[in-house]
């Protein structure tokens, strides 16, 4: 059954390349309301499995139903001399399922919340919703955000929320999308946008099974920020106009967290997000994350150690970063290797330190505060918000979700530090950003053939190559089908990743290098956060302008 628009109140249009696209309200066919009301009691019973235990249960089922919530967040005293609070409410509502895409629109949040916004911030998950709040702990303190779980996508539920919230556009990140949702948003004339937009060919193929529900949502996007080519294309064929697509590249490039977050060690520096190419500027930042190694290295007494870490790991993965721990202890060179495993899930801890207990690995616990000794092979970081440390100390980073089909996750969180990446074939979420990392040497990918190796004596082309690269969508498409052809599927990825894993413990100028090369790509994309700012201000002052016609 297609979906039926509904009339709209006209609207004021200016070139095509710049207008609000301001579509009728379209309705999700009437098979999708009669699932979700079926599905709700279903899903409460879900959330109390899940969650009763919790102590905060009652909060996430009144927050979920539209029972209760914080208080809206309120203006702060540079948001009164900014233009942006000429507006009786500038609360932008930002959802993001989990941590990924929490951390992902965590800088897109902090911009628009220095030029004058406020932000209602909403999560599905609870390891989201843990993040979001400590992540931005000290904006809700002060009243500038608030942050709730995301409502149920019942049309009595939306309505409940919106009253409360009142916001004056909605943003969605990467790809979830509830029609409801958008329905009751185009038809109370609340500008719905899509930051950081991605649609890989799986989830591409899922939303073409529900046709009618995918029309009707992405008819009810105001705009759709891709971030690349592909996607762009594939949002089209659900059938988006043209008109609500920009591609602006993509916020992972963009890190938002300080480099350290231990709060044991007492020397912090400089935040490493630089976005001038100065050269001498560039020498600094480089040295700076060099000393950081060392220090935290001096403070855990594992100095001159070859260290490596395994993060945010799933199921599956822990299992083959001790293996290749064992095969690594086995070279006399690499005796001493200490590898950090950071599982992704704070539940899978105490499964986590099981499996290593029973491999033949020694291991230290972080919760336990155990020391890491001489004797040390496997340090259990079982701790949230300490990732960018490990990644920080190690002199290799293998980024978890790419060994299984969980699709990757961000590499540039270790490029940004200068630390060399190791990934899975499994990248669907991230391969535009994975490709760009690998023709500079900074990321290695069994079967990429944008991979350039790295080598001391050609510092200075590399250097040249990471200036001129510019990858796109077909290039990346093409040379990717070349390489099934030509390369061997049958090759064993794990055995390629030790090789490289190994080749860079053992020459740590090599490893250096290719963190510096990541390090310095991550820089020169910084630039996505002021394009998807601008396109996102860019719509909220259109909207508002044809609101007082």
């Amino acid at each position: 059954m297609p979906s039926s628009p509904t009339p709209s109140k006209p609207s004021t249009t200016a070139s095509s390349s710049t207008a609000l696209y301001s579509p009728a309200v379209y309705q999700p066919p009437f098979y999708y309301q009669c699932i979700i009301g079926l599905l709700k009691p279903l899903y409460r019973l879900q959330v109390w499995r899940r969650s009763h235990e919790r102590d905060n249960y009652q909060q996430e089922v009144a927050q979920r139903f539209g029972k209760h919530y914080p208080a809206a967040p309120t203006a702060d005293i540079k948001a009164e001399i900014n233009h942006k609070a000429e507006m009786n409410n500038n609360v932008i509502w930002c959802h993001a399922v989990s941590l990924g895409e929490t951390n992902t629109v965590a800088p897109l949040l902090d911009m628009l919340l220095a030029h004058g916004y406020k932000i209602w911030l909403t999560n599905t998950t609870q390891t989201g919703f843990a993040r979001g709040a400590s992540r931005f702990a000290a904006d809700i303190a002060q009243g500038r955000l608030s942050h709730s779980y995301v409502p149920v996508d019942s049309p009595a539920v939306i309505e409940t929320f919106l009253a409360h919230v009142q916001p004056v556009a909605a943003l969605f990140v990467e790809t979830e999308l509830w029609a409801n949702i958008l329905t009751k948003l185009s038809e109370h004339r609340i500008p719905s946008i899509l930051v950081n937009g991605r649609l890989s060919a799986s989830s591409f193929t899922s939303y073409q099974k529900i046709a009618a529900v995918s029309a009707s949502m992405m008819k009810n996007l105001t705009l759709i920020i891709a971030q690349d080519n592909e996607s762009a294309k594939r949002f089209r064929q659900l059938g988006a106009h043209s008109a609500q697509i920009r591609v602006a590249g993509s916020l992972k490039w963009v890190i938002n967290s300080p480099v350290l977050n231990n709060e044991t060690i007492d020397n912090k520096t400089d935040d490493v997000q630089a976005t001038d190419s100065n050269a001498a500027k560039k020498e600094h930042e480089c040295a700076t994350i060099q000393k950081q190694k060392s220090g935290i290295a001096v403070e855990l007494g594992i100095a001159d150690r070859p260290i490596w870490v395994a993060a945010s790991t799933h199921s599956g993965e822990e299992i083959i970063s001790l293996s290749l721990q064992e095969q690594l202890l086995s070279n006399p060179a690499l005796a001493d290797t200490l590898l950090i495993i950071v599982p992704r899930h704070p539940e899978r801890f105490d499964e986590v330190a099981t499996l290593i207990q029973n491999s033949t690995l020694i291991m230290a616990r972080r919760s336990n505060e155990e020391a890491i000794n001489t004797d040390t092979q496997v340090y259990l970081a079982d701790s949230m918000g300490e990732l960018m440390t490990w990644y920080t100390l190690a002199d290799v980073a293998l980024v978890g979700g790419s060994l299984v089909d969980v699709g990757g996750h961000n590499p540039v969180e270790p490029a940004s530090v200068a630390t060399p990446v190791l990934m899975g074939r499994q990248t669907q979420s991230c391969q535009s950003v994975v490709d760009k990392l690998a023709s500079v040497g900074a990321l290695y990918q069994p079967n990429n053939t944008f991979y350039r190796p790295i080598n001391i004596e050609d510092v200075a082309t590399n250097n040249e190559n990471i200036a001129n690269s510019d990858i796109s969508s077909s290039e990346i498409k093409g040379k990717q089908k070349s390489s099934r052809n030509k390369s061997s599927l049958a090759a064993n990825d794990t055995a390629l990743i030790y090789d490289q894993l190994q080749s860079w413990l053992s020459h740590p100028p090599l490893a250096k290098q290719a963190g510096q090369a990541g390090e310095q790509m991550t820089v020169q994309q910084q630039a996505v956060l002021t394009r998807q700012f601008a396109m996102i201000e860019k719509v909220i002052e259109q909207h508002s302008n044809q609101e007082t016609l």
